[in-house]
């Protein structure tokens, strides 16, 4: 398989229930559905539940099929951008959250000299809620956005 594979690209957040630990499911994304990826955060619980920052990238109709796959085997589906929220009235565009961004989903632009966070080149990481001073930058960990 290439590095890079052309066409679609999502950060997606997924959701492990403790009878999915243990299975090849992300793995068979690449088998089955001919999909890239790249893990950008996981995490497992003490009571194996899971959860996993996914970058995938492939054919949108290979996305959509591998999204349905990992429905069937119980994963719950999240874009990542709706993970991370800025509160605009706290913002205060210092830039401070544009050094530690990976992605680069939070940006200045040079012109305005304000930041710029586009939501989805956001890979849900939360380092910049870290260091906002102001915390305007918000990580939302409920589960309830169900990607349909």
């Amino acid at each position: 398989m290439t590095d890079e594979v052309p066409g679609f690209r999502k950060i997606i957040y997924l959701s492990f229930p403790p009878e999915t630990c243990g299975r090849p499911v992300v793995c068979n994304l690449a088998m089955l559905h001919n999909l890239s990826f790249n893990i950008l955060k996981a995490d497992i619980s003490p009571r194996h539940e899971g959860s996993l920052t996914l970058e995938v990238s492939g054919r949108e109709d290979d996305y959509r099929k591998g999204l349905s796959y990992l429905k069937e085997n119980g994963v719950k589906i999240t874009p990542a951008s709706q993970k991370v929220f800025r509160d605009e009235d706290l913002c205060m565009h210092c830039g401070v959250c544009t050094s530690l961004c990976r992605t680069k989903a939070l940006s200045v632009d040079m012109a305005t000299r304000r930041v710029v966070f586009d939501v989805e080149r956001c890979s849900a990481c939360g380092m910049c809620t870290r260091v906002c001073p102001v915390h305007a930058m918000i990580v939302d960990m409920d589960d309830a956005d169900e990607l349909n």
